[in-house]
């Protein structure tokens, strides 16, 4: 009961059940540079959520050179339930600016890698169609 406990606590704070909506609608790696510039928010803030996701085993990490590419744990069944339900039941306003967002940032990837850091907010924007 305690990991059921931990996982509900880590997913209960507003800015790490967006990140988490970000992996389960893309289901794709990202970066903590892309969340960044997606949710604006600042650098220490998301390191700091995407660590605790990491911990409660939410998600992994997969370092290639000098990025840490993090991705959905999809081991053991409760994850899986648990990414599904995300995915079919957060449905927001603020998600589908995320979405917009992380799209756009994924636009700088070379070869499906990240190869800046923060891009300008004001470069996202010009992408971005309201």
């Amino acid at each position: 009961m305690d990991y059921y406990a931990t996982i509900f606590r880590t997913i209960s704070d507003e800015n790490r059940l967006r990140i988490m909506a970000l992996f389960v609608t893309l289901r794709q790696a990202l970066t903590v540079c892309e969340l960044v510039d997606a949710l604006v928010l600042p650098q220490y803030q998301v390191s700091r959520h995407v660590r605790q996701l990491k911990e409660s085993g939410l998600i992994k990490v997969n370092k290639k050179g000098v990025w840490s590419y993090y991705y959905l744990n999809h081991e053991g069944d409760f994850n899986k339930q648990l990414f599904d339900f995300l995915e079919k039941s957060l449905k927001t306003d603020q998600l589908e600016m995320d979405k917009q967002a992380i799209n756009v940032r994924l636009l700088f990837r070379k070869n499906g890698k990240c190869v800046l850091g923060s891009v300008s907010q004001s470069e996202i924007q010009k992408h971005i169609i309201y």
